[in-house]
């Protein structure tokens, strides 16, 4: 899954310069020559402290994209990462194919009426609080099972909305300190007990880039490193900004583990 965010404030620096239609299109053609299934798109900046914008203007900056790719790629999956049902359901109808949902359905109480409506697949991450709370929300007595209980949950919930297509996201990052980003990558696989495909979203992070002590536009190595850790733990899907040293990630992998 290929990151393409459409904010003027991400995190990593490398993200911003492809924040406009020109630009974008650029990243997609990239992303997709380069080996991406899935281009993820996000309005919405999502890092901690990030300010909040409205829904007309998350609409803007992404279902132009949506329409584009649509259009011209019709091969490659479109996932639309939003925690807000308006937002998730135009992209959906202007040919989206994923909703990609930080919140799992907490912080818009309309988006999982509309992902069943939709019939689409929904990707739940695990955070507590919202993006500028999150950081102060990492009190946990068992990280591993509050989150195991938390998608236990939220799986009976969703097939109550008639949601059965879903990947689950630990949510590195996302109400959780350095170690506990780890701990929970090491320990990853216990999750697969839920019977879904696990997303591991872990690429130029703070758990890399501050581990490391460089910056986000350093942190392609760690990167890599931590994508084949997590790939040999059980994780099914990588979001990541660079394409090509995933695939290549992948490729080496699935030689060394064939599918028999």
């Amino acid at each position: 899954m290929g990151i393409v965010n459409l904010t003027p404030d991400s995190f990593y620096s490398g993200s911003r310069t492809y924040n406009t239609l020109e630009t974008a299109i650029k990243l997609i053609e990239k992303h997709i020559s380069e080996g991406a299934d899935i281009v993820d798109l996000g309005g919405y900046s999502t890092r901690p402290g990030a300010s909040e914008i409205s829904i007309q203007e998350e609409e803007d900056r992404v279902l132009p994209i949506v329409t584009w790719v649509s259009k011209n790629h019709p091969e490659t999956l479109i996932s639309i990462d939003t925690f807000r049902g308006n937002v998730a359901e135009s992209a959906i109808r202007e040919g989206a194919h994923i909703v990609n949902d930080i919140s799992a359905g907490e912080l818009d109480p309309n988006m999982l009426a509309t992902v069943g409506k939709l019939k689409a697949p929904y990707i739940a991450m695990h955070m507590k609080g919202n993006p500028k709370t999150m950081q102060s929300q990492t009190d946990y007595s068992d990280i591993l099972v509050e989150i195991m209980h938390y998608f236990a949950k939220k799986l009976e919930e969703f097939k109550k909305f008639g949601i059965n297509d879903v990947i689950i996201d630990p949510g590195f990052g996302f109400a959780k300190t350095i170690p506990q980003n780890f701990w929970i990558l090491r320990n990853i696989e216990l999750f697969k007990v839920l019977g879904v495909p696990i997303l591991a979203g872990v690429s130029r992070k703070s758990m890399i880039y501050k581990t490391l002590e460089i910056d986000p536009t350093d942190a392609l190595n760690g990167s890599t490193a931590l994508h084949m850790f997590a790939l040999s733990k059980g994780a099914n899907l990588l979001r990541v900004h660079d394409v090509k040293e995933a695939k290549q990630t992948i490729d080496l992998y699935n030689i060394l583990y064939p599918i028999n």
